[in-house]
């Protein structure tokens, strides 16, 4: 898993970044247009998306998102439901058995919030989810966040803080934190 990330916009590898995230749109486009029952197109594409094989028993219902692929760590009997969307720069792995409701968001990757910095910089952390987690419908997981076993995300939690292990996170209330 990568760690925290600053990368410089207009630099090589924001270049380099660029160029995979429009062959990966080209891929998730092509993926999202067949057939449902072509299981083994999609079989195909996801490897070319992901840069490997999936893992035994994972089940992804298209229209299904990527911005990256490679950094997008599946593990074993892993299920995540139509119209999902992982911004996976910065890595997100999901553990075994968890399960991913439709639209649901994962993001690694944002700006700085000086505004100065912001047209300039890429930042970024990764998303850890440790095996058996729920994530209901409409969730958004943001940079950093690590979810403990067992723990259920409620449908709808914008989720900005590690969960703990066998817990309940729900919640969407957005605070003034500061002004400039």
């Amino acid at each position: 898993m990568s760690s925290n990330r600053l990368m410089r916009i207009h630099s090589p590898e924001f270049q380099a970044m660029s160029e995979r995230v429009l062959r990966v749109t080209a891929l998730t486009s092509r993926l999202n247009a067949l057939p449902f029952e072509d299981e083994e197109g999609r079989a195909g594409l996801l490897e070319e998306i992901l840069g490997r094989p999936l893992p035994p028993r994972v089940t992804i219902y298209p229209p299904f998102y990527t911005d990256h692929g490679l950094r997008l760590e599946l593990a074993e009997r892993v299920f995540i439901n139509q119209n999902c969307t992982f911004l996976d720069y910065a890595g997100i792995r999901l553990g075994e058995r968890v399960m991913v409701g439709p639209k649901v968001t994962f993001i690694t990757s944002g700006h700085p919030v000086d505004p100065e910095e912001r047209r300039l910089y890429l930042t970024g952390a990764p998303i850890d989810v440790a095996e058996n987690v729920w994530i209901g419908a409409g969730a958004t997981i943001l940079p950093g966040v690590s979810i403990g076993r067992d723990a259920v995300i409620a449908a709808g939690a914008v989720v900005a803080d590690d969960v703990p292990p066998a817990s309940l996170v729900t919640g969407t209330k957005a605070a003034v934190k500061r002004q400039w």
